[in-house]
C-alpha cells in the first residue's frame, strides 16, 4: 500500500489508497449542510431522518462524495479529479464509523491518469457507495 503518490510514476496498478474513517460526526454533517446549503431534518435530526423510514440521520450524498475526494487528495496532493462517478447504494448514518477506501484499476501513462475504484462503508459492513474516479498527473 502506497501512503502518498508525488508523481504518476510512484502510482503501480492495484495500489490500495489509504483507509480512512472520516468524521461523520451530527456536529460536521450539520457544517456540512450549513455551508452546502443542504440543511434537511433526515441529514441533521436523528428523529426526523427517522420519521422518514431511516434509523438516523444520514450523510448527504454529496458529503460522501466529498470525503471520496478528500482522501484521493490526501493520497495524491498534486493529481486533479477529472471524473468522479458514484452509485449511492444504501443510507450511511451520521455518528458511525465509515470507512472510505480505494483502489488503482488501470492507468495510462500518455495521458498520466490513473483510474480508481472506491467505495464507502457502513460500519455494519454495508455498501454506501461505490465509484470510479479519475485523476490526472501533472507532468
Amino acid at each position: 500500500m502506497t501512503d502518498q503518490v508525488q508523481s504518476f510514476a510512484d502510482v503501480e496498478l492495484g495500489d490500495d489508497l489509504p483507509v480512512e474513517h472520516p468524521d461523520v460526526s451530527m456536529d460536521r454533517v450539520r457544517q456540512f449542510c450549513r455551508v452546502s446549503k443542504q440543511e434537511f431534518p433526515r441529514f441533521t435530526d436523528h428523529e426526523a431522518a427517522r420519521k422518514e423510514g431511516f434509523d438516523g440521520a444520514i450523510v448527504p450524498g454529496i458529503m460522501s462524495q466529498g470525503l471520496v475526494a478528500a482522501l484521493i487528495h490526501r493520497w495524491a496532493p498534486g493529481c486533479t479529479i477529472r471524473k468522479i462517478d458514484t452509485v449511492f447504494r444504501g443510507p450511511l448514518l451520521v455518528d458511525s464509523n465509515l470507512t472510505v477506501s480505494g483502489a488503482v484499476t488501470d492507468t495510462d501513462d500518455d495521458l498520466r491518469t490513473a483510474e480508481l475504484d472506491v467505495t464507502v462503508m457502513a460500519e455494519d459492513g454495508r455498501t454506501g457507495v461505490i465509484g470510479t474516479v479519475v485523476v490526472e498527473f501533472p507532468g
